[in-house]
């Protein structure tokens, strides 16, 4: 992806230094940073704190997380692992990358652990670009239809998201942005209406300068304005990611995505999750009440974060201190509100027999 004339991706290793490096997102769009990884401490860190987010860069950075663990001590793989996946309860990609790293250092000797650990972990950071990739090759398709049905009688396709998933969510290109980059690559004229998606504000901060660095048409919108935009006919289809999706084709994904779904389902306006195959938990058919809901710290509500007009970064409260808060991370949006699923295989139906054919 390019970010400030700069080809990056979200995670890398750097071998010189013997670091892991990330962007870190919680000081987008302001300014661009690299911090480093340097130990599992850091890593687990970066996930609790959000300086790498999305379901497939959650993933990679454990990965990642694991190696400079057993870097330090290979006999604590275990606990190592058990930090990492206590560190975000919703996205199933965090326990895929563990699963995947444990399997390959089945049977290593100790002192080869951490050798292995960085070479599969640098293996599933690659596998995870051309993955997303695949998946904005696979929703290509629907969206040139959906053009093709529109150019007599419209100057572009107005695609609706939710949250940030694009190419700051994976280690590049993205999920549901990965469809949309495909799709402007193909030469289809596009505009985004992005939903700010509070609390902590990832398609303001995130997802409008993600696309505006790759020149695409964007325009912010508050979370509640997007049924209304679908009453006036001034949304064609929304794409969103997924942080874990059951057998059954229930989608969890940020707050408020289940909101915006039953006003497509209302307004007759297809509505698709983007996801790798990984995402898909086999081990659950249905989500409610099955998948865990993160619940984050009240102080993502009651402060904002930006800049001031000195340019300083700057914490403002904007509630009673002795307001009460809950603040859940994540909503399930039930698998007959899914136009379908866009995977790195194919699009795929909202359903158990269907999505068993993508596990094959």
């Amino acid at each position: 992806m390019m970010m400030e004339g700069k080809r990056l991706e979200s995670i890398w290793y750097d071998r010189e230094l013997d670091v892991v490096k990330i962007i870190d997102q919680n000081l987008l769009p302001h300014e661009l940073r690299i911090a480093e990884l340097k130990n599992l401490s850091d890593a687990c860190h970066a996930i609790t704190t959000m300086q790498v987010r999305g379901a497939p860069l959650i993933g990679i950075t454990a990965a990642y997380g694991l190696y400079l663990s057993l870097k330090e001590d290979p006999r604590q793989q275990q606990l190592a692992i058990k930090k990492l996946l206590d560190t975000r309860p919703t996205a199933v990609n965090l326990r895929w990358a563990l699963d995947k790293m444990q399997q390959s250092l089945s049977g290593i000797e100790s002192e080869l652990l951490a050798e292995k650990a960085l070479e599969t972990a640098c293996l599933l950071k690659e596998e995870d670009s051309v993955i997303c990739e695949a998946i904005g090759e696979s929703g290509l398709p629907i969206l040139q239809a959906l053009w093709r049905q529109k150019k007599g009688y419209q100057d572009c396709i107005n695609i609706l998201t939710h949250c940030n998933a694009g190419a700051l969510a994976a280690v590049d290109w993205g999920t549901a942005l990965s469809v949309i980059y495909k799709t402007a690559e193909a030469g289809v004229p596009i505009h985004v209406w992005v939903d700010e998606t509070r609390p902590r504000n990832q398609g303001a901060s995130l997802t409008c300068w993600e696309l505006s660095q790759a020149g695409i048409p964007n325009t912010l919108i508050v979370d509640n304005a997007g049924g209304h935009l679908m009453q006036l006919g001034q949304v064609d289809v929304c794409v969103v990611g997924s942080d874990r999706t059951t057998l059954g084709g229930d989608v969890c994904n940020k707050i408020g995505t289940y909101l915006k779904a039953l006003a497509a389902a209302a307004n007759n306006i297809p509505f698709y999750a983007a996801l790798p195959i990984s995402t898909i938990d086999s081990s659950m058919v249905t989500g409610i009440g099955s998948i865990p809901i993160e619940e984050r710290s009240a102080d993502e509500i009651s402060y904002v974060y930006g800049v001031d007009q000195e340019g300083n970064r700057s914490k403002v409260r904007i509630t009673e201190e002795r307001t009460r808060i809950k603040n859940y991370g994540f909503d399930i949006t039930p698998a007959q509100l899914i136009t379908g699923i866009i995977t790195e295989k194919g699009v795929f139906e909202a359903n158990e027999i269907s999505l068993r054919g993508a596990l094959d």
